[in-house]
């Protein structure tokens, strides 16, 4: 049984707009299929055409709003997790608080006064698919809102926090006060590369990381990157979509299968690594092992890739 609040997550509420496209639209707005990027000048007028199409689903998303939703159903014990980011005082903000307020999630969100809630087009082909995030609001988030004191209590009494690499380009301050504070306390730290581009950010992490090919080989040596804190280990966990979930820990690396799916009950891929993170983080918060964390990951992103955006039923079916 997972305790109130053991899990908090930190990152950029966005409104997904999902739509099956067709190849002439990614031509169009110079998108590749599978990446996630921000967006520029010339994808602004994408999200009219989007919303203008007959099968356009609006859904609430961000990649850790998502995960943590994902944990949250997989707990099934209201308030077990927490999460702040930033939204506009818009309709969209207002769908967003009743969305993680349905989900069972502890939302507290920066409301920004001028900027609109961000969005992110979810351009699907073939089950397939590639987004583009118009951060607006959720670029806002300020440190000052998580130092207040009723939202600093929500950090304190978190044993996990989870941030995905996407929230690096908008608070990296928020995020160093959240990690030493995980530091001191002896807490988990989780964190997402994310994306090709937020690989950018992290040129420091030395070269050797990315100088190899082999999959394995890159898990063992981010696990065996410095550690802020001597007390504790690093494990670094990659998805490879159908291909196995590579674990390195301790110096040894493992792989898992994951769960094959026949191409006909794919929906779309949108949210599947989202998903997987919320079913391992469900896991990890209840000291499972790291073996039944990722089953968990794989079950929940299975069956996020049978629907459409990060939904899912009711109740999981996972034991």
């Amino acid at each position: 049984m997972a305790s109130e609040g053991v899990l908090l997550g930190m990152g950029n509420p966005l409104l997904d707009i999902s739509a099956v496209v067709d190849d002439a639209f990614l031509t169009k707005y110079d998108v590749k299929l599978n990446n996630a990027i921000l967006a520029e000048e010339k994808h602004l007028p994408m999200y009219d055409e989007l919303a203008s199409k007959g099968n356009v689903e609006y859904i609430a998303g961000g990649a850790t709003q998502n995960s943590i939703r994902v944990a949250q159903w997989m707990l099934q014990t209201p308030g077990a997790t927490s999460y702040m980011g930033c939204i506009g005082k818009d309709k969209f903000g207002e769908e967003m608080k009743k969305n993680a307020q349905a989900a069972g999630v502890t939302a507290h969100y920066y409301e920004d006064e001028a900027a609109p809630t961000g969005t992110c087009a979810v351009c699907v082909v073939g089950g397939e698919r590639s987004l583009v995030a118009n951060l607006s609001a959720a670029n806002c988030y300020k440190s000052e809102h998580l130092k207040k004191p009723e939202n600093w209590a929500l950090v304190e009494k978190a044993k996990y926090i989870y941030i995905a690499g996407f929230f690096l380009t908008v608070s990296p301050d928020s995020i160093q006060l959240v990690a030493e504070h995980a530091a001191a306390n002896n807490k988990v730290f989780l964190m997402n590369l994310s994306a090709p581009f937020i690989c950018e950010f992290f040129r420091d992490a030395p070269g050797e990381v990315l100088a190899t090919e082999n999959v394995e080989e890159i898990a063992l040596k981010i696990s065996q990157l410095p550690l802020a804190s001597g007390k504790q280990k690093r494990i670094a966990v990659i998805t490879q979509g159908a291909d196995p979930v590579v674990v390195a820990e301790d110096g040894q690396v493992k792989t898992f299968p994951v769960i094959l799916l026949p191409k006909e009950k794919l929906v779309d891929t949108n949210g599947a690594g989202d998903a997987f993170v919320g079913g391992f983080l469900s896991q990890l918060v209840q000291q499972k092992s790291i073996e039944d964390s990722v089953k968990a990951g794989c079950y929940a992103a299975n069956v996020i890739i049978q629907r459409s955006g990060c939904t899912y039923p009711e109740k999981p079916d996972f034991n």
